[in-house]
This record gives structure tokens, sequence and C-alpha cells, in this order.
């Protein structure tokens, strides 16, 4: 450069060095192997079956099972477009688990102290499996919870509160499950 052009342009030199090392940090940076822990083959693509074997139950809710099969199958649908397989052989991705825990217990108390809320917590153990595979995809221990208000006055109406309350910890879980299946590196 000429003396003149630098009395026009005196920082084009800095200007163009600063320009440069960024564009080689920027290049560095991207090939260190930085990744989206979602990579494609974590994804659960669209249009798979999905079954959900018979979840054991080491609880003694009855129906906690079926609660928490329906909520896979139904979470499964509406999060990542799975659809219910019509039996194990035929299912692209197959769960098993075990229902380790459900516990109730109280969270808040009225001004005359008795029970105003409970929450109801529920812990399973869940795998994944793709067909044809012995190898789980992913295995894991969840955890959720949900509040319900207390009713000292109806029995049936505080039974009522806690059923809609395993059903929302029960999507809850679904929808942990589908993230951390996901989530693995």
């Amino acid at each position: 450069m000429t003396a003149e052009s630098n009395r026009f342009f005196p920082n084009t030199r800095s200007r163009l060095l600063r320009l440069v090392s960024l564009l080689v940090m920027v290049l560095f940076i991207s090939a260190c192997g930085y990744h989206f822990a979602g990579s494609a083959a974590n994804r659960i693509a669209p249009g798979q079956s999905l079954w959900v074997a018979f979840i054991r139950n080491e609880t003694d809710y009855v129906t906690a099972q079926t609660t928490l099969r329906r909520a896979l199958l139904e979470e499964g649908q509406a999060l990542r477009g799975l659809h219910p397989a019509s039996s194990a052989e035929t299912a692209a991705l197959r769960v098993t688990g075990n229902l380790r825990s459900i516990v109730s217990s109280q969270v808040s108390y009225s001004s005359q102290d008795q029970v105003k809320q409970f929450r109801l917590t529920v812990e399973v153990e869940l795998e994944l499996f793709r067909k044809g595979e012995t190898v789980p995809v992913w295995k894991g221990t969840l955890q959720a919870f949900q509040e319900y208000p207390a009713n000292s006055n109806d029995l049936a109406l505080q039974r009522s509160s806690e059923q809609a309350a395993l059903v929302a910890a029960s999507q809850i879980l679904a929808q942990k499950f589908l993230m951390a299946v996901e989530q693995v590196y």
C-alpha cells in the first residue's frame, strides 16, 4: 500500500488481519467435534410402531401399570408420531418396564392442621429396544410427581383426585422418557 492509501484507510491491514483470525477461529471450533446431543441416530422417527409391554407393578396401585402404558402410547403418538403396534413382534420399538414405587405424601396443611394437599410421586424403570435387538437403546429410572387436593369429607372424590394425579404423573414420565431417549449420546 502506498502512503496515500494509508492516509485514507489507516486500519485496513489490522482489520483484514482480525477478519482472517476470526474466520480461522470459527473454522477451528467447528471442526473440534462439537455436535448436538440429539443426533439423527437417536431421534425417534415418526411413523414407527411402538409396543409397550406389560409393565411389572411393585406397588399397591392395581391400575397404575395400565395408566402408565396408556400414557406412553398416547405421548408417543402426540409428541413423536408413533402408532401402537399390534404385537411385540411387529413393533419397530418396544418398551419394557418396572413400576418401582408410588408414594403419596402430605404437602400442605390448613390453619386447622388438616391436610390440604397431597403429592403423588411415581418412580419407574424403563427400557427401549429396537426391533430384533437384545441390548436396550435406552435404560434408566425416571421419576415424576403431581400434586392433588385433599378431601376428607368425600373419600370417593379423594380417590378420584388421586387417580387424576396418577394420570398426570404418568404423562410427565412418558414425556421425560421420550426426551431422555433422544438425548442419549
